[in-house]
């Protein structure tokens, strides 16, 4: 595929796979263009996770209670943002639920909804600030496996829609999934605020459980999707499906271990 570089006539060959079949609404966008931006900001993101802590365990802990406030906030505006514009534009246009091809329109309704989805895409870079926190603050167990995985693999994953299908039934994981994170950063700012508001702060388990529903959902969703033959695409519903397995056997064990193995081992105390 040959990119051009504004007024100038110079191209760029980029190599992926199915370069053809990238939607042309959103295939220049910033960060959605070159497909290096993808490995460049994951190597980035593992240089982090990796040598962060070998940094951070030299010094004490920090608090941030300020930036985490404010970056909480933020990621609360821009996933409502996120949602909204989602909701609003595909009930304007009568998507449906079930199944919605993509389909390369530019009517100011459709342009939306791809905008919002790019707006998703680029809260998945910003949500790598929450990795960079737990290593600031040197919560090491909060930095684990799941984590790591779930932030680096969304990120891809995001990329790959916004290039491949920006509309179309895209919309439907990506709401859910803006809509928990209001709820979750909503959270996260609540409980820097300090102790008279932590402990009121007792449905951290409900998230978990929230997550696991919206995984269920997709995987259910997807095979939908799949039995009735949707022209949204094979290839994606079906990696939508397939993605979502490890996150529910990965939350699922999770759940069990921080609030069901700990709640029988307090009663038996």
């Amino acid at each position: 595929m040959m990119a051009s570089l504004g007024n100038d006539t110079k191209t760029v060959s980029y190599f992926y796979p199915f370069p053809d079949k990238a939607d042309e609404r959103t295939r220049d966008w910033p960060l959605v263009e070159s497909p290096w931006n993808v490995p460049v900001l994951l190597a980035a993101y593992f240089l982090m996770v990796y040598y962060g802590p070998k940094w951070t365990s030299r010094h004490k802990p920090l608090q941030l209670r300020v930036p985490l406030f404010f970056h909480s906030v933020s990621m609360i505006l821009l996933n409502g943002y996120i949602c909204l514009e989602l909701v609003s534009q595909t009930r304007a246009l009568g998507y449906s639920l079930g199944c919605q091809p993509c389909r390369v329109n530019y009517s100011p309704q459709e342009m939306r909804i791809a905008t919002a989805l790019w707006w998703f895409y680029i809260s998945k870079v910003l949500e790598f600030a929450d990795t960079a926190f737990f290593i600031l603050r040197q919560k090491w167990t909060q930095l684990s496996f799941l984590h790591v995985y779930h932030h680096s693999t969304m990120f891809v994953f995001c990329w790959v829609v916004v290039k491949w299908v920006p509309t179309g039934s895209t919309y439907v994981p990506a709401m859910i999934n803006s809509f928990i994170h209001i709820i979750m950063y909503s959270y996260y700012a609540l409980s820097v605020l300090g102790p008279r508001v932590q402990k009121f702060l007792r449905w951290k388990r409900y998230l978990t459980r929230l997550q696991l529903v919206q995984f269920i959902f997709i995987f259910l969703w997807a095979s939908q999707m799949l039995l009735r033959g949707c022209e949204y695409g094979t290839w994606i519903t079906l990696s939508m499906a397939i993605y979502s397995l490890p996150f529910l056997f990965m939350f699922g064990k999770f759940y069990v271990q921080n609030y069901r193995v700990a709640t029988v081992e307090k009663k038996a105390k």
